[in-house]
């Protein structure tokens, strides 16, 4: 059952009575400090009241509207803002549905999320984002849902469950709770003028909604302004300050991101606090947070924390994660601000710099108390066919993860996917390598890495090498969480660990798998569409904590590897990945031998 708040002209003459204090108000909140993000100021001692799940009366004293039946919250003296919204996120990367991602995060005071689906788009297609949306509407708050745009990402270089049609574009247009367009990834395709790039995105805008961008290039010339002429309205992929000041010199929306790997605030946020560029084209979001994150560090009120922390004025950071968000998406007449007949979506905190988030209120209803969620976040009844998504073909065994070295070598010059910390870039290196009865062996630091197909059931498997893990001994890691194709990515430094990994996945229905020795350490098990789980956060987050403690076990170092891991077959970031189709050189966009004297 849809989750839907009555629009603004449907209940504005109940709203206009509370105003005039003709009825009473159903909430008021008073003795506070309300944060203004329409006008960048606190002003001591105003009142909100709120009717029907929207706020009546914003003002110096709300008394005229409390009545008999009227909840009091006494703010005593704490800061009300305005609740916390996501400009760019991917439920399916916190390993759990809508419902119990909103469960984690209405805690933290998020309230409204722009999501893109666009992981279950690649296992299940236009049925999987259907699924999506509708326990998005669900929930007790503001879920929008971005129709994907890429799936496959990059065609010609990955094969997907489902591929996604300009047609499908078209048609999800029309459902109620589609804000717009997800992220543009192909950027190639509309630079050159693709006509599928460029009818999805003609589609988003005749029916008058945004279409989200993606340019993960360093090329800022006649590219980039080509990419942007094609319709899209804000980007994410920056790390630089150069990056935030090119995007909203083009009228793009700066989207600065803090997931749970990606650390992209700092380096951007310069560009408000001392080259002084315009905040209002800036907003803040964390585009990938595992549930560990969400449960253990928080959600929006995390960025927002951290952007203040990085010298950004708390008013302008709070600004970046609500008014700047809404407005962004048509929507600043329905959210983003404590104003007369918005959604009356607010939180209490007692520090308006570390933002502890004390009490939550979501469409007029308290939704948590300190840490504690208080209302139900209804789960959507997902079918066998979400939950049987791992067809691998075959039962895997050690020699489906051999390299075989071109004839008559003894040692080889390997192209190498290298992972860089906290960052989505990887670096395109090279290694010289041993044979051993002509297989290529890893040898310092450089680990295997395959690809399984696991939509199709045809038994491929794509090998290559990866570093920066710093796995030792004989291991391995599997995960069916693989953006953005979504097979499965094992990375290992044993074979006969590898196959255990991959053919464990096979047999729960997808997850993360680790394995030492021969010896499972942890397991995830992500039932739906292999990349998500309907149980709780806490408990999800709890496997993912076994997870991580596994993999540093096996002698990885590097933050959130887990993220980087489920990256490695992201073709449309440089600099070199792996799909099935074999190593995608994405700077050049094309597939490349794994050797490189066989060029």
């Amino acid at each position: 059952m849809e989750n839907i708040i009555k629009s603004w002209a449907e209940v504005a003459p109940r709203l206009v009575a509370v105003a005039a204090g003709r009825s009473a108000a159903d909430v008021v909140v008073r003795g506070g400090k309300l944060v203004n993000v329409q006008s960048r100021e606190i002003l001591d001692g105003w009142e909100v009241a709120i009717a029907d799940g929207r706020f009546a009366y914003v003002g110096p004293d709300a008394t005229h509207c409390i009545g008999p039946d009227t909840e009091v919250i006494e703010a005593a003296g704490r800061y009300m803002i305005p609740g916390l919204c996501d400009g760019h996120m991917h439920i399916e990367s916190g390993m759990l549905t809508p419902a119990e991602f909103a469960a984690a995060v209405i805690p933290h005071g998020t309230t409204t999320m722009f999501t893109d689906p666009h992981e279950i788009a690649n296992v299940l297609g236009l049925a999987g984002v259907r699924m999506m949306h509708d326990e998005a509407l669900m929930q007790p708050v503001n879920i929008y849902t971005q129709m994907p745009s890429c799936a496959p990402s990059a065609p010609g270089l990955e094969t997907t469950g489902f591929e996604i049609s300009a047609e499908d574009v078209a048609e999800a247009m029309a459902w109620p709770g589609i804000i717009g367009l997800g992220e543009m990834m192909n950027f190639p395709g509309v630079v050159n003028g693709d006509p599928q790039m460029l009818a999805e995105m003609a589609a988003t805008m005749n029916a008058g909604k945004t279409v989200g961008g993606h340019y993960a290039s360093p090329d800022k010339g006649n590219a980039f302004s080509a990419y942007v002429a094609g319709g899209a309205a804000d980007d994410h992929e920056g790390t630089a300050e150069a990056d935030a000041i090119a995007r909203v010199r083009l009228g793009m929306k700066s989207m600065m991101r803090l997931g749970s790997a990606w650390y992209d605030v700092e380096s951007q946020i310069t560009a408000i606090t001392e080259k002084g560029l315009d905040p209002r084209n800036f907003i803040l979001c964390t585009d990938d947070c595992h549930s560990g994150t969400l449960v253990n560090d928080g959600h929006m009120n995390r960025v927002v924390r951290h952007a203040i922390d990085c010298g950004c004025d708390p008013l302008v950071a709070l600004q970046m994660a609500t008014i700047n968000t809404a407005t962004h998406f048509g929507l600043e007449r329905e959210l983003g601000s404590i104003a007369p007949g918005r959604r009356a979506d607010l939180i209490l905190t007692s520090d308006i710099r570390t933002l502890p988030i004390e009490h939550v209120i979501a469409r007029g209803k308290t939704v948590a108390r300190d840490g504690k969620i208080t209302v139900e976040c209804p789960h959507y009844d997902w079918p066998e066919s979400a939950r049987k998504t791992v067809n691998m073909g075959k039962v895997l065994g050690d020699a489906d993860f051999e390299i075989k070295a071109p004839e008559g070598k003894n040692a080889v010059t390997a192209k190498v996917i290298g992972v860089v910390e906290n960052q989505a870039p990887t670096e395109a290196l090279t290694a010289d390598l041993p044979v051993t009865d002509g297989i290529v062996e890893g040898a310092g630091g450089v680990c295997q890495i395959a690809l399984v197909e696991r939509h199709r059931a045809t038994g491929d498997v794509v090998n290559g090498f990866v570093s920066g893990f710093g796995y030792t001994g004989d291991m391995a890691i599997a995960s069916t969480v693989a953006h953005d194709s979504h097979h499965m990515i094992v990375v290992g430094t044993s074979r006969a660990d590898m196959a255990l990994a991959a053919n464990r996945l096979g047999e729960v229905g997808g997850g993360v798998t680790v394995w030492q020795n021969g010896k499972e350490l942890s397991l995830v098990k992500l039932p739906i569409a292999g990349l998500m789980s309907d149980s709780p956060a806490a408990e999800v987050a709890a496997t993912a904590d076994e997870m991580v403690a596994a993999m540093a076990a096996c002698g990885c170092t590097l933050n959130n590897a887990y993220m980087q891991h489920s990256l490695l077959a992201l073709v449309v970031i440089p600099a070199l990945r792996i799909s099935d189709l074999g190593l995608v050189d994405v700077t050049k966009f094309e597939i490349t031998e794994l050797f490189e004297d066989t060029e």
